[in-house]
């Protein structure tokens, strides 16, 4: 079950979660479909690279990544999707395109959309195509440590 790792670490944080599980969906909108979630509360994670460094945008999942946006509000001189190719090896414990915005649990960075950290809470792939993790914001933050920076319109 790839979701063990991320619960495990929240287990041993005290943290309060929800898992939702829910057919099998690989597109963020499925997702939100398939959860009740509103797309814009669901969180998606893009994998990207800065400046060559592997990192996460997490946003909305009503959004996109404006590549531009991002690069300007991180201060890197180049910002570019990662290919699954890149990444996929990355993620041993998770379905691909999945992952979840735990960067920390990766030892990479992670960049949240402002739209994201003004919710009460975050929802997002807990690393299955059929599983959900729902918990506060303020936790995740806590966890994550992630720099909220504007990358969407």
């Amino acid at each position: 079950m790839p979701v063990r790792k991320l619960k495990e670490y929240l287990d041993s944080q005290k943290i309060k979660y929800v898992t939702i599980s829910h057919s099998p969906a690989y597109t963020a909108m499925e997702v939100a479909q398939s959860t009740h979630i509103p797309g814009r509360e669901l969180a998606k994670t893009v994998m990207i690279k800065l400046d060559g460094r592997m990192a996460m945008a997490v946003l909305p999942s009503t959004r996109k990544v404006d590549l531009n946006l991002l690069r300007e509000s991180v201060g890197a001189e180049e910002a570019m999707l990662a290919t699954e190719a890149e990444f996929k090896s990355l993620f041993p414990d998770c379905e691909t395109g999945a992952m979840p915005p735990f960067g920390n649990l990766y030892g990479m960075d992670v960049y949240v959309s402002p739209k994201l950290a003004e919710d009460d809470q975050i929802a997002f792939n807990a690393g299955s195509h059929t599983e959900v993790m729902k918990l506060p914001y303020t936790e995740f933050d806590r966890l994550v440590k992630p720099r909220v920076v504007r990358m969407t319109d």
